[in-house]
């Protein structure tokens, strides 16, 4: 227990450091690792707490994303745009999560699949709003803003990498206070015996739905970091296989496990950046990768670690 510990207060230490000693695309990279994390974090809750396979996250995190973008072209202020990226996602995921909880297993997932695809069609469509097939450009990267008390400046790199990486780590552990509560537990007794929970007295719906608005929440938190990074924002970030992201990296990393989908996250990108590196055609051995990393670390890399490599090195 202690030396999880030191792992994990190493790895922040080395996360706060990291912009002393590296460029800016390796900022740009780590950035983009810690919005995936937080996306597949909350996809995690649904799928490895809750029992949920949802392919329509990518709905949710490009509302937060065009939310935080709208939001930044009319008011430079950071932290605006973020919490109504957030709160958008959330209010997105709570509207459609109640007509999506009523059904389970295909049928939940076919559903948050159409209404996915049905956000896709209005970024592409509603033009007014979303900018159509050309989307939102010129998104400024607003400064860090409390009115009254401070104003930082985010455009250079190292400013908005500190942003989110400690807005990440924030929603990590609340996430991490989460699972790990009764409500967590409870998540858990649906996904293993929803019928016994639903004998002891606990609408299986309602804790269905608030998983669903908090795996939202997440999803739009991680498309609000999207504009001021990228400072446009497309349609395309709201197709089903955007989707596909959390899923892989969470079969990647580990259902079952806190840290499978941020352990994913950092593998899937490591991969993605070396393979683009060599070959035209990375999508066909990116793919091909990833399926034998899966076949091979069965349940995932964080659950063959801790279960069969890490019982040798105590020994």
């Amino acid at each position: 227990m202690k030396l999880k510990y030191f792992l994990l207060g190493a790895l922040i230490l080395f996360l706060f450091i990291l912009p002393i000693f590296s460029g800016k695309y390796i900022l740009y990279m780590t950035i983009h690792i810690l919005l995936l994390s937080v996306f597949a974090l909350g996809f995690n809750l649904l799928l490895g707490y809750t029992g949920l396979l949802s392919f329509g996250q990518a709905g949710f995190f490009a509302i937060g994303a065009y939310a935080c973008a709208k939001i930044l072209l009319v008011t430079p202020s950071l932290l605006l745009g973020t919490i109504v990226g957030v709160i958008s996602g959330g209010v997105a995921a709570l509207l459609l999560g109640y007509l999506c909880v009523r059904h389970t297993r295909i049928y939940f997932s076919m559903l948050t699949l159409s209404f996915g695809m049905m956000i896709y069609s209005l970024a592409w469509k509603w033009r007014e709003v979303t900018g159509g097939d050309d989307g939102l450009v010129g998104i400024p990267r607003a400064p860090f803003k409390i009115p009254g008390i401070l104003s930082i400046n985010m455009n250079p790199m190292e400013n908005y990498y500190y942003y989110v990486l400690v807005i990440s780590l924030l929603s990590i552990y609340v996430l991490y206070r989460i699972v790990h509560s009764p409500f967590g537990l409870t998540l858990k007794g649906i996904r293993d015996s929803e019928n016994r929970v639903a004998y002891a007295g606990i609408s299986v719906r309602n804790y269905r739905l608030l998983s669903f608005t908090i795996a939202g929440l997440y999803a739009g938190l991680a498309g609000s970091f999207l504009p001021p990074l990228e400072n446009t924002v497309t349609p395309p970030i709201a197709h089903w296989t955007h989707s596909a992201e959390p899923v892989m990296v969470t079969l990647l990393g580990g259902i079952h496990t806190f840290s499978g989908p941020m352990v994913g996250s950092i593998i899937f990108y490591i991969i993605k950046d070396i393979i683009v590196r060599y070959t035209q055609f990375w999508l066909v051995w990116f793919g091909a990768i990833i399926v034998f990393l899966v076949l091979l670390f069965r349940g995932g890399v964080v659950i063959f670690l801790t279960e069969r490599i890490w019982p040798l090195f105590k020994r």
